[in-house]
């Protein structure tokens, strides 16, 4: 059930938690504590949990190979990176870096504090619970996990220790504190250290004072579910899901992304909301064949799910301009879109005239007094100005704030006034 969580990206069972952990001054004293740590850590039912996990794993498919990690640093967008939406909080100086247990090289694909879910970044340490909880049930019950054990005895297990540091108060590195932990882990487990060809992940995440030991329980970030062809600024299945249920989608609402890039958004929707028509378009003809592409992996996927006829999904693409949509008037119930931030794609200063054009669009194809819009940008200034100006056909409800790889930029649920629109003039 864990795993069917949509606004998740990693997941992993908790080992020990240290809400207010002291760490010396000294850099050495402050690294030999995390080593001693190892050894007073409980770690038997976490391992139970994640043997449990890799045995429901195996059920279902074969595993993966363990370096699939690698490729999810080549869509690792450092500036304008809607690819890495994880919601970690925004730390004084964000260390990202994984290092292994001998210090020689850094880990591929590190999704620096992914381990938060997207949309109640609280939530993590109730799922890991009840994780544990269904996991003790079913080796109480003795269904799976017991003869995992003697297996992993039988062969030496592979590992790696992933560290994840933020803040500014610590003397030493991310890449320190996980070449010391993982030389204790190694002693103490008699594992072996592997980078790429790993059993068990060894979580430590450093964020100021708090301390969390974990054991990874994804092999790859959940947020790439859906998307086989990625875009500049492919926004994660994880934060479009969230956007998503932001707008509380009714059945037979028609949802509209009329710059949908890849498709993260309506084809999240239409996987998760098929009693919705969803709609998506861009300017981009590059953008429109991604999502199409896109929208044919996802077709090719239930085909191998359901060996009788397997169903299409509610979801159209089409190209064309943001702000001439070929749409009736208030014909739209819902409308969720990611925004260009100005960075990767166009630029803040044109921003300045496609914001109020796009909102101004928007307002026309949305249902009068019942519509509703869900808009992320990073370009808070622009919006905001652009509302004021359109604040007759749209009224702003909540803002939430979110980490887009990196960049500080906000999700704003708008809702519809009665106010009737200005009609299209016809361009020609």
């Amino acid at each position: 059930q864990v795993h069917r969580l949509r606004s998740v990206d990693n997941l992993f069972v908790v080992v020990q938690e240290f809400k207010d952990y002291q760490f010396k001054e000294n850099k050495e004293d402050a690294l030999k504590d995390l080593e001693d740590l190892v050894k007073k850590l409980p770690w038997s039912d976490p391992l139970k949990v994640w043997e449990l996990n890799n045995s429901l794993k195996k059920k279902k498919t074969k595993r993966k190979k363990h370096n699939l990690q690698s490729p999810a640093s080549k869509e690792k967008v450092p500036d304008d990176g809607e690819e890495e939406g994880s919601d970690q909080k925004d730390a004084g100086k964000q260390e990202d870096g994984a290092q292994n247990a001998t210090g020689t090289e850094p880990a591929g694909g590190q999704d620096t504090g992914g381990t938060r879910g997207e949309v109640s970044p609280d939530g993590e340490e109730e799922q890991e619970d009840n994780e544990q909880q269904d996991a003790k049930d079913e080796l109480q019950a003795g269904s799976g996990g017991e003869p995992k054990a003697g297996e992993g005895e039988a062969k030496v297990l592979k590992f790696r220790v992933t560290c994840n540091r933020a803040g500014d108060k610590h003397s030493f590195t991310s890449n320190e504190a996980a070449r010391d932990f993982g030389g204790a882990v190694q002693e103490h487990f008699q594992w072996k250290a592997d980078m790429t060809d790993f059993d068990v992940e060894v979580l430590l995440n450093i964020h100021n004072n708090e301390v969390v030991v974990g054991i990874a329980l994804t092999e790859e970030s959940l947020h790439r579910r859906n998307i086989t062809h990625f875009g500049p600024t492919t926004l994660r299945s994880t934060l479009a899901y969230g956007m998503l249920r932001l707008c509380d989608p009714q059945p037979t609402d028609i949802i509209v992304d009329p710059m949908c890039g890849t498709g993260a958004i309506p084809i999240e929707g239409a996987t998760e909301w098929p009693s919705c028509y969803h709609i998506a378009g861009d300017n981009n003809p590059q953008a429109v064949k991604r999502a199409a592409n896109n929208i044919c992996s996802l077709l090719k996927k239930n085909e191998s799910k359901e060996s009788s006829t397997p169903l299409g999904i509610p979801l159209d693409i089409i190209q064309w301009d943001i702000c001439n949509l070929p749409l009736r008037t208030g014909s739209v119930d819902i409308i969720v879109s990611d925004m260009p931030f100005g960075k990767r794609i166009g630029s803040k200063k044109k921003n300045w005239d496609l914001y109020p054009a796009c909102l101004t669009e928007m307002g026309r194809i949305c249902t009068p007094g019942t519509g509703r819009a869900v808009l992320l940008t990073q370009d808070k200034k622009c919006f905001a100005k652009a509302l004021s100006r359109l604040g007759h056909i749209w009224r702003k409800g909540q803002t939430v704030w979110v980490n887009v790889g990196g960049l500080h930029a906000a999700v704003y649920l708008l809702k519809r006034t009665w106010e009737r629109a200005e009609e299209k003039r016809s361009f020609w």
